[in-house]
């Protein structure tokens, strides 16, 4: 059997792209294995229509969201891991204590929620964007995204006005 031909292009970008491709993975599944499962089905998904992808990056975005949803109906509940791949952010020991207790939270929020989160804040996408890629309403997008957060708040025990006034510094 021999080997199909690769695209340099394809190549090209998932060299320069797979460590930001497994960080929102990652963020979307709780797992770093998990995450790397993902990134990997969904570049082979990509690969063999690889010339006709316009936007690849988005493309791939939508494709881990569709992909993790899926997932999840499937297996229904998958528990996270409790450490977060190195590859995250680097910081200092209280700052990896303090992403793990934020990471967990994330991981707490239903899939849907989490893509919201993941994409509006992570990927720094417009409401707009987010909804064009999770295939929804602007509006679905801000009620998501506000449900989201004040959980993430309620979980992480901090009052909406405190986390305002730190949000404004």
């Amino acid at each position: 059997m021999t080997k199909p031909e690769q695209d340099p292009e394809f190549a090209d970008f998932v060299a320069l792209r797979y460590r930001d491709l497994l960080r929102t993975a990652y963020l979307l599944t709780g797992s770093h294995h998990a995450a790397e499962d993902l990134v990997q089905a969904c570049l082979l998904k990509a690969m063999p229509r690889w010339d006709r992808i316009a936007e690849p990056t988005t493309y791939l975005r939508r494709v881990m969201v569709n992909q993790r949803v899926s997932w999840w109906r499937r297996l229904r509940r998958e528990l996270p891991q409790a450490d977060p791949p190195d590859s995250v952010v680097p910081d200092d020991a209280g700052g990896a204590a303090e992403r793990t207790v934020v990471l967990a939270a994330l991981a707490g929020l239903p899939p849907r929620m989490r893509a919201v989160l993941v994409l509006r804040y992570w990927e720094d996408l417009s409401e707009a964007e987010t909804a064009d890629l999770l295939g929804c309403s602007t509006g679905t997008v801000k009620a998501q995204a506000s449900r989201g957060l004040a959980r993430l708040r309620t979980v992480l025990g901090a009052a909406p006005a405190e986390t305002h006034a730190r949000g404004n510094r």
